[in-house]
C-alpha cells in the first residue's frame, strides 16, 4: 500500500502514460492544494483518485517550485527524495511539448 501517482496526456481518443512517481509526498501535498484551490467546494474531499487537469501556467509554476516543494505528509505518502525532482523535471518538460501540441495533461493519485 502506499502513494501511488501518474501524469497522463489525452488527445482525442488517445491516452498515455508520460510520469509515474511511487511516495512522492511533495508533490501529491502541490496538487492536492491546487485541486482545492480551483474546487473551493471540494476542499474538505480526501485528493484521492482524482483526476486534476494541468495547464500551461500550471506546469510554468510547477518548474519554478518542484525542487522546494513544501513538505506534505499523509496516509501513506511515504516522503519526497532527491530523485523525485530529477522525474518530475522530466515530466514538465515532457507533458510541456505535449501540451503545445494540443495535448490535455492529467495528474491523479491513488493511496
Amino acid at each position: 500500500m502506499g502513494l501511488d501517482q501518474y501524469a497522463f496526456a489525452r488527445k482525442d481518443d488517445k491516452q498515455i502514460e508520460i510520469a509515474y512517481w511511487r511516495k512522492h509526498a511533495n508533490l501529491e501535498g502541490w496538487m492536492a492544494n491546487l485541486y482545492k484551490a480551483r474546487s473551493p467546494s471540494k476542499a474538505d474531499h480526501s485528493f484521492n483518485c482524482v483526476e486534476l487537469k494541468l495547464f500551461e501556467g500550471d506546469l510554468l509554476r510547477l518548474a519554478k517550485e518542484h525542487e522546494s516543494l513544501e513538505q506534505a505528509e499523509g496516509f501513506f505518502w511515504g516522503t519526497s527524495h532527491q530523485e523525485d525532482v530529477v522525474s518530475t523535471q522530466a515530466f514538465i518538460d515532457k507533458a510541456g511539448v505535449l501540451i503545445k501540441d494540443g495535448w490535455e495533461i492529467i495528474y491523479t493519485s491513488w493511496w
